[in-house]
């Protein structure tokens, strides 16, 4: 192999700070150098390919066999990545790898000093493209030879990622090009592996560049099952290929089968249950990329765990960037499993600036549109369906409601609830709207723990007696989100247990009515007067009600008050909010209720009235699932007033 005489040229002063701190402080992860080698050499594959169809000087060039090769020698200490494909002049040598000098490194060079830590540092430096230098993080030295498609000359640079570094012509190079690195030695406190390891180089590739599109080869050490080939009294290892090369995601729907989106979906998620929905897509434009997302049809163990992570895979060109991109899938979507390959990001893009990409945005409301529309899909077409991902997922989905107001009418239309319509059966808003009475104005909603304790509320009484249905709300975020929507198609939503609620449906007209409702409010005057008085440590106000029927009382809350099991929940994670005194309402036709007003009408100063009072409180307050504030009190009062009765 023949070759001209080496130039040596000096790095800019700009570029050893830069390449100092590649080496030494930026990347955290130095696995990731033979990512970036595997991936430029997968890039110098597809232009070979490209330029071999619109360049007549390259058509006779054999493209059929395109590749990356690993190339391990135990006893030099080194680690050569090569590839076939359109290689490099010297010019495009010297401008791409021998120097970083170009406009904007002074500016650089500022941010990276002025950014706090070290994932904006590599964000910074994956912009400004030298993931070529991360070489120098585990090698003393680096040398680079190539040969551009279509010449004869080759060129080799070398360097030891300090001062200076040489280029020199070669004659008898294969096209392409070969970076071989001689490593130093491995160092697990300082982060290096034994980068000469077999198990070592499968375990990168197979993280970081299993779905490259070209076959990476490496010759390996025979296994018991085959019998290494003697040649010449040498022993030949066998060539395999690391990677599996298959990214469905980059192949169209058509030419993809159920089976293997069922065996990629277990390879990224571990369920071995097939996923409910698959979504394969392709976006193209100003921004690229290609999406392949799953559905699953049973919720992980660990959903409302506050360690779960939530997002998908992200790629670049098929390149492995990170798991869990939150940037791309919304926490309510955790449940969400998949990869979105994107085309125009830099490989060491971070968290952070993928937070604040205005592309990377845009491709995550696409993508919530497309996962809410497959689950819409499935209620429309597949109810069965649809009801075990509702059943699954359905918590996780109104959570949405609270986080994403962009989403929320499509939110809206996908939620599913119990109500009083069927006791077996969940209901839609939008079945529900339909089924509404004439005159209705309000979707009325209950919240509660258990299902049992909603139906038995006293707050139920007239609803279930005039034939309203009500939803029952029991989960957690029930609670929340009901606040958060004002309404669903024009119908607010309204909690039975807060505010006025006057369902009177007299036959009599609305004059009568009213003049009745005046009439009972005078007779109670006095008894409502004492009472909020008597009890104005527990409650605001006491009031007669029109939703009870067969109870003697119950507690409301007014319109915009913090319900008591939220008041529950923020106190759960520690916030304390001031304590919120509700309405006692009583129900003016029930026995205790009109005994009470006599005796209190016949001797307001009767002591005993207060005790009763108290009960009449403590009752309601029980009927609800809540709290009292002195059960020992309550027990004495009850069991006296038992005790008299006998």
């Amino acid at each position: 192999m023949g070759s001209s005489s080496v130039e040596t040229l000096e790095f800019q002063a700009e570029t050893r700070q830069l390449l100092r701190l590649v080496i030494h402080s930026i990347y955290s992860n130095k696995d990731i150098f033979l990512r970036e080698l595997i991936s430029n050499a997968s890039d110098a594959l597809d232009k070979l390919r490209l330029e071999s169809l619109i360049d007549s000087s390259l058509v006779d060039i054999d493209t059929t066999d395109l590749h990356i090769a690993l190339e391990v020698d135990q006893d030099a200490r080194t680690l050569t990545v090569r590839d076939n494909g359109i290689g490099m002049s010297r010019d495009d040598l010297v401008e791409l790898i021998g120097t970083i000098a170009k406009s904007g490194t002074a500016g650089l060079l500022e941010k990276i000093k002025e950014s706090k830590d070290a994932a904006t540092a590599e964000s910074l430096i994956g912009q400004f493209g030298v993931g070529f230098y991360s070489a120098f993080m585990v090698a003393d030295k680096v040398i680079l030879r190539t040969r551009r498609a279509g010449t004869d000359s080759g060129t080799q640079w070398e360097s030891d990622g300090e001062g200076a570094y040489t280029v020199q012509a070669v004659d008898g190079l294969p096209m392409g090009t070969s970076v071989t690195l001689h490593l130093k030695p491995a160092d697990s406190e300082d982060g290096l592996a034994d980068y000469l390891a077999e198990s070592k180089i499968r375990q990168i590739v197979k993280q970081y560049s299993d779905f490259i599109r070209w076959p990476i080869r490496m010759a390996t050490e025979p296994t018991e099952s085959t019998e290494p080939t003697e040649s010449e009294g040498e022993t030949t290892r066998d060539v395999e290929t690391l990677n599996s090369m298959k990214a469905l995601w980059a192949r169209p729907r058509t030419e993809v089968t159920e089976a293997e989106y069922h065996e990629f979906y277990q390879q990224i998620s571990h369920d071995w249950l097939a996923p409910a929905a698959t979504i394969h897509m392709r976006a193209e434009g100003t921004f690229e990329y290609e999406a392949l997302l799953f559905i699953p049809s049973q919720a992980p163990f660990d959903l409302f765990s506050r360690e779960t992570k939530s997002g998908v895979q992200l790629y670049v060109k098929r390149v492995f960037i990170m798991d869990d991109c939150e940037a791309l899938m919304p926490n309510y979507l955790r449940f969400v499993k998949g990869v979105v390959d994107a085309h125009d990001l830099s490989l060491n893009v971070s968290r952070e600036i993928l937070q604040h990409d205005r592309q990377i945005r845009g491709v995550r409301r696409r993508l919530v549109k497309k996962v809410l529309g497959a689950i819409k899909d499935m209620q429309s077409k597949d109810a069965e369906s649809y009801g075990k991902v509702w059943a699954q997922f359905g918590r996780a989905l109104k959570e949405g409601l609270v986080e994403d107001s962009d989403s929320s009418e499509t939110l809206l239309e996908l939620v599913s609830a119990a109500s009083t319509h069927d006791p077996e059966k969940t209901t839609t808003l939008r079945e529900y709207v339909e089924r509404m009475k004439e005159g209705q104005e309000a979707i009325y909603y209950l919240t509660g723990e258990t299902r049992a304790m909603v139906e038995n509320s006293p707050h139920m009484e007239a609803f279930t007696a005039k034939g309203y249905e009500v939803l029952i709300l029991t989960d957690p975020v029930d609670e929340v989100w009901v606040d958060q929507v004002p309404a669903f198609d024009g119908h607010r939503l309204q909690s039975i247990a807060k505010g006025q609620v006057d369902l009177d449906e007299s036959a009599d007209g609305d004059e009568e009515t009213t003049a009745e409702k005046a009439q009972r409010e005078q007779d109670f005057a006095a008894l409502l007067s004492w009472l909020t008085t008597t009890l104005s440590e527990q409650v605001k106000q006491v009031r007669l009600s029109s939703r009870l029927t067969t109870s003697a009382a119950c507690i409301v809350g007014d319109a915009h008050d913090v319900t008591p099991t939220l008041e529950k929940m923020y106190r759960a994670m520690g916030q304390q909010l001031p304590t919120v005194k509700r309405i006692l309402e009583l129900n003016p036709t029930h026995p205790l209720i009109t005994a009470l007003r006599t005796a209190h009408d016949a001797n307001a100063d009767d002591s005993t009235l207060a005790e009763i009072a108290e009960l009449v409180y403590g009752s309601a307050l029980l009927a609800e699932g809540g709290e009292l504030s002195d059960p020992a009190r309550f027990t004495r009062l009850l069991t006296d007033r038992l005790t008299r009765t006998l």
